[in-house]
């Protein structure tokens, strides 16, 4: 059985998918970039982007009853690879230890434009 997961104080979905979905124990959080829940873009640098990013999958997280300490995977995309350690950096500084898994590729191009976008898979 899954559950569809939606947060207030994440950005609406751009098209026809939901912010995460429960299936059992583990929630699987669709991709997210550097948009507030209000719309506006957060893009000014690379680190306030990934920050927003962050903190929209963190508001995902709540609203499923979990947090990062239950994120098992990762994945990141970057527009550009010598953004890594800015993103990694500020992207590190929402765990405590017990990392994730995780790959972070380079795209050609990401929704809205943006710079970095990161989906997540987590398990209660």
């Amino acid at each position: 059985m899954k559950k569809i997961i939606t947060s207030k104080n994440a950005p609406a979905p751009i098209g026809p998918y939901s912010h995460a979905v429960l299936a059992g124990n583990t929630l699987y959080i669709s991709g997210q970039v550097g948009k507030k829940s209000t719309g506006e873009m957060m893009v000014q640098d690379i680190r306030t982007e990934t920050s927003q990013v962050m903190d929209n999958i963190k508001a995902i997280l709540l609203e499923a009853g979990m947090d990062f300490g239950h994120i098992v995977k990762t994945t990141i995309f970057l527009k550009d690879l010598n953004n890594f350690s800015s993103v990694n950096e500020t992207y590190g500084s929402y765990f405590k230890a017990d990392f994730p898994a995780r790959e972070t590729v380079q795209v050609s191009r990401l929704p809205l434009d943006v710079n970095v976008e990161i989906s997540v898979i987590a398990v209660k």
